[in-house]
């Protein structure tokens, strides 16, 4: 499964509602994926890492 090298986040599953004639009507099941991007880690090595961890990355570089 893809998730985030750093903080693990993965895939959930989610459902939708649509709104019709007043009532709400539950859809079915999709699976919503994170944003992950390869990226270069702190120990080295690349992987996946999602975009909050990697604004967060980039954040602590630049202000050392």
């Amino acid at each position: 499964m893809r998730q985030c090298a750093i903080c693990g986040k993965g895939s959930i599953m989610a459902g939708t509602r649509k709104l019709l004639r007043g009532h709400y009507n539950p859809t079915n099941w999709s699976r919503k994926y994170p944003n992950l991007q390869k990226a270069k880690l702190p120990s080295g090595k690349s992987g996946l890492a999602c975009t909050k961890c990697l604004k967060k990355l980039y954040e602590t570089s630049t202000k050392a």
